[in-house]
């Protein structure tokens, strides 16, 4: 079971709920009656947003569709600071979204049209049912770190925040569903609150699956692999990108078989199960983040790719 510092939920080294998919036609499927007008947008008042499902859980990846005769066109977006990519589907535009753990009552989505004003939109939010555990650690793992241990961990944290960010500049990797890296169960599920000796409070931000050391660890899709280090709390990991914001990242290894450049292809063996880092015994600790948004692997696992509008 991992063992986690009181890190920011945005900037946490490590990150479950129900797998959903948008119903999107197939390339089989005909044609909407009416197409997207051709015409320039000149704003998004008029247009329609649609959150699915309609009101997001917190800690969770999520579909955002916006339709209306006014935005035939990708505006600019962004949801919880995290840009937006959209896709034309049908007659509306879709786009990954994130929403943080911590935003538990609503999130903000801003939209801006062919330069025009910006327009914010509130969506509603509903909290997870994350629940609160109490741990007992070694005292040298609960007393506050010194200060070489500290600055280490706030470079560590900056490197894997530097991954996320550079990804929405990373077109789109992936093609087919994201798959659990490890056929294996569950140990400990995201959200969870955790206590330490009573003490220090943190969010295990990421899903632990069971393994002996050695184990294969594969990558949950197509990516290309941006770090690979040994960190503090993290022990050995592997950082993939899947792009326009997409990450998962794999900790405690205790072989790492990539390196960094590489193109890995879903389900490829990417390092072996281990208890490096900071851990009570070995197993795989698995996180998934859009942008800097640590969320929910199992929102993320299953998600199928978004088609194309037809021409």
């Amino acid at each position: 079971m991992l063992l986690l510092s009181a890190l920011p939920v945005r900037f946490a080294l490590a990150f479950a709920g129900t797998a959903w998919t948008l119903a999107i036609p197939s390339p089989e499927s005909p044609r909407p009656t009416e197409a997207v007008s051709a015409r320039r947008p000149t704003d998004c008042a008029s247009a329609v947003v649609r959150p699915a499902p309609a009101v997001p859980r917190a800690g969770t990846l999520f579909r955002l569709a916006i339709s209306g005769r006014d935005v035939p066109l990708p505006p600019p977006a962004t949801l919880a600071g995290e840009p937006l990519h959209w896709r034309a589907i049908g007659d509306s535009l879709v786009a990954l979204a994130a929403v943080p753990i911590d935003s538990t009552t609503g999130v903000m989505l801003r939209l801006t049209c062919d330069g025009a004003a910006e327009r914010p939109v509130r969506l509603r939010t509903r909290a997870g049912a994350y629940r609160l555990e109490a741990l007992r650690v070694a005292p040298r793992f609960s007393a506050p770190p010194d200060s070489a241990f500290a600055a280490r961990q706030r470079d560590e944290a900056a490197r894997a925040a530097a991954v996320s960010r550079a990804s929405h500049d990373v077109p789109r990797l992936w093609t087919a569903p994201f798959l659990v890296p490890r056929p294996s169960r569950m140990t400990s599920r995201f959200g969870s609150g955790r206590t330490f000796n009573g003490a220090v409070t943190s969010r295990h931000l990421g899903t632990d699956y069971a393994g002996a050391v050695g184990a294969p660890v594969r990558a949950a899709n197509r990516g290309v692999v941006r770090l690979v280090d040994a960190f503090s709390l993290g022990g050995n990991v592997v950082y993939l990108d899947h792009g326009e914001g997409l990450v998962t990242a794999y900790l405690h290894l205790s072989r790492q078989r990539v390196a960094v450049g590489d193109t890995v292809a879903r389900g490829q063996v990417i390092g072996d199960v281990g208890a490096t880092g900071r851990v009570t015994a070995a197993h795989l600790h698995f996180i998934t983040r859009y942008g800097q948004v640590t969320v929910d692997p199992a929102s993320v696992l299953g998600m199928r790719p978004m088609a194309p509008r037809r021409r």
